[in-house]
């Protein structure tokens, strides 16, 4: 019906279908074939996303728009993904075939082929069966480690302060970091790298 300009008649009959099953599909999205909601409630598919063949979709997902795109501005979703509930996917992004989006991850960027996204914001953490370290911050952005790293800064002060106060030498700060950069350094103590940890599996 969207196809032959019956706007009004295919968005009545949306509407229906969300109301009697909690699944609101946009009369004007490219659906592949084989797409399988499992308890849809509250799954949401936009007006231009497109999905491709043999896809599950589970509750609560939301193939969505950022609101600061106009034309396409919902995702691709290529074939064999899977999205996990309660997962939001936004803006003109393509999910590459053979996915898997964790549930309750946000998406935001494109997802190469044969990937599995989780976290929020969502980043790779397996690739063709490798997994996936992020030793460079800059690869991501995560509100929770950004907030982290000031208050690591800020304790650092303070301890520079209370030092610097009462001339009194404080215990060693731990070092937790598993970074390339942090394992060539010194102070005598055996320090892990991304490699070391992860073997053969390691890939960047």
């Amino acid at each position: 019906m969207w196809l032959h300009n019956l706007c009004f008649l295919a968005r009545f009959n949306s509407q229906v279908v969300r109301l009697l099953t909690g699944i609101e599909i946009h009369p004007g999205a490219t659906i592949g074939h084989r797409l399988f909601i499992d308890h849809g409630m509250g799954v949401v598919i936009g007006e231009t996303a497109i999905v491709g063949d043999d896809v599950t979709i589970y509750q609560g997902v939301t193939l969505g728009g950022t609101g600061k795109e106009k034309g396409k501005r919902h995702p691709t979703i290529g074939n064999n993904v899977s999205i996990g509930s309660g997962a939001k996917l936004l803006g003109n992004i393509t999910i590459g075939e053979n996915c898997r989006i964790g549930a309750g991850s946000v998406v935001l960027r494109n997802v190469p082929d044969n990937a599995t996204v989780v976290g929020v914001p969502g980043h790779m953490v397996l690739r063709a069966g490798k997994r996936v370290v992020i030793t460079d911050p800059k690869e991501i952005s995560d509100p929770l480690s950004d907030v982290i790293i000031k208050l690591g800064a800020e304790v650092h002060e303070l301890r520079q302060r209370f030092q610097d106060h009462t001339h009194e030498a404080l215990n060693a700060e731990p070092d937790i970091s598993i970074d390339q950069e942090s394992a060539a350094s010194g102070n005598g103590k055996k320090k892990f790298s991304p490699a070391d940890l992860f073997g053969d599996d390691y890939q960047i």
